[in-house]
């Protein structure tokens, strides 16, 4: 614990590296574990939702052209998640002025995530297109959510804006694909 006449010594990408430093190895690996622990969370709960869908309706519909068989999705997916989970702990451990922020930016788009895979997959069988699009509306939303992540995690940690790039890089790939399944189902 610092004590309260200490500043922090501000390191070359903006964070609090000497207050990093403070965190215990023990209280570090326990915060990536619970990082780490929401992303499987979230994961699994999309996965428990795509499970009975995947081969139901989805796998008659019409999708986009440049849509990749349906085995990559989980590799990426979980490539995606850990990536995700990494870099908010980076920001986590910094405990930089601006940790606060990020990290709530961080937990919308984490809700937005687990919100969009029941919405366009189950929510499918019972209101049909309708769903398709407001998954849109939702993955959209996500998009904005990821960039806002990234700006507010870029200025504490460079390595974890960089992490999510990816992250929405595929986000706007699947937003097309989501896209096609609305105007064509």
């Amino acid at each position: 614990m610092q004590a309260p006449h200490e500043q922090p010594t501000a390191a070359p990408d903006g964070g609090t590296a000497a207050v990093a430093e403070r965190r215990s190895t023990r209280a570090q690996l326990l915060g990536l574990a619970v990082f780490l622990g929401a992303s499987a969370l979230v994961a699994w709960l999309g996965a428990f939702a795509t499970l009975n869908n995947v081969d139901g309706w989805y796998a008659t519909a019409d999708k986009a052209p440049w849509s990749p068989p349906n085995w990559v999705f989980g590799p990426v997916w979980t490539l995606l998640y850990t990536a995700m989970a990494v870099a908010a702990w980076l920001v986590w451990r910094r405990r930089a002025q601006r940790t606060g922020p990020a990290l709530a930016a961080y937990g919308v788009q984490l809700g937005l995530n687990l919100s969009w895979t029941p919405v366009f997959f189950s929510l499918y069988p019972v209101m049909g297109t309708a769903a398709l699009w407001l998954g849109l509306v939702i993955i959209i939303a996500l998009v904005i959510a990821v960039t806002v992540t990234v700006l507010y995690f870029g200025p504490i940690s460079r390595t974890a804006g960089l992490l999510l790039l990816p992250y929405i890089s595929w986000l706007v790939f699947a937003t097309s694909l989501n896209w096609w399944a609305a105007l064509h189902n």
